[in-house]
């Protein structure tokens, strides 16, 4: 999911009074520890999630119009299993997260404002347990203890549902940043996606009022990719990011805050 963004006069305006308050917050260092190579075709990769011995990947084969679900070993990178998400003409997995035993995936049409079905799936058989439908592309989705945060095509608007997929509310994106995976942790969205020109950006926003707290500015892989062009996912202090199609390399920093991080 990426397409080229036009931001309003007020959203500039908007995300340079965010920058200026940006750049007194701690912010925390990044160390690259680890480097692992995918052992499997991952295609056009999307959303990644992860626990202490795996990491499930979503991603999208173009050519062939199907979407998938892969689980490989985070130790080694082996591919452990694969399964077909693709229904009907919804074929484009996005971001994912993970919330005890499951594992919710939007999946969505390959084409902005269109629809998407929302799928809760199990971490232990893949197999599916839940889904809904929602009329827009949903490219990421994040689960809070409440209920359910997804945004839409570039992340031009967020969605708010309780667990049955009842939507609470719908509310345009404040930053200019088009995340493409998202996840909840500490009572805190966290964002990872491309801002205006190609930059890469992970943003802490307060929730529900989804203001900007925080934002690390990344670089580019050695191959020139965005680190947050796709899929992120974040425990304690482990972010793991995958921006590179396939083959594709898994990226781990260690994640390390001096002073308050912003607003915990």
């Amino acid at each position: 999911m990426r397409s080229a963004k036009l931001v309003s006069g007020s959203r500039i305006f908007r995300a340079l009074l965010c920058a200026s308050a940006l750049a007194a917050a701690s912010a925390p260092e990044l160390k690259l520890v680890r480097i692992t190579t995918l052992r499997g075709e991952t295609h056009h990769v999307q959303g990644i999630e992860f626990d202490t011995s795996h990491v499930w990947v979503t991603s999208v084969d173009r050519a062939r119009r199907r979407g998938y679900l892969e689980e490989f070993s985070l130790s080694d990178g082996r591919l452990i299993r694969s399964i077909d998400l693709t229904d009907g003409e919804r074929f484009h997995p996005g971001g994912v997260a993970a919330a005890a035993m499951s594992l919710w995936i939007p999946v969505a049409e390959y084409r902005r404002a269109s629809s998407s079905v929302l799928q809760k799936r199990s971490l232990r058989t893949l197999q599916l347990e839940y889904e809904f439908a929602v009329n827009d592309h949903i490219g990421c989705v994040a689960v809070t203890p409440d209920g359910l945060v997804g945004a839409n095509w570039d992340s031009r608007d967020f969605y708010m549902w309780d667990s049955f997929g009842r939507l609470l509310r719908k509310t345009p994106n404040p930053t200019t940043n088009a995340y493409q995976d998202m996840k909840f942790v500490d009572g805190r969205l966290i964002g990872s996606g491309l801002l205006p020109g190609g930059a890469g950006a992970i943003d802490w926003l307060e929730f529900p009022s989804l203001r900007l707290l925080g934002r690390i500015n990344l670089g580019r892989t050695d191959r020139g990719i965005p680190y947050t062009n796709e899929g992120m996912a974040i425990s304690r202090n482990r972010l793991l990011l995958l921006p590179e199609d396939s083959p594709s390399r898994l990226f781990e920093f260690r994640l390390s805050a001096r002073g308050k991080l912003f607003g915990h």
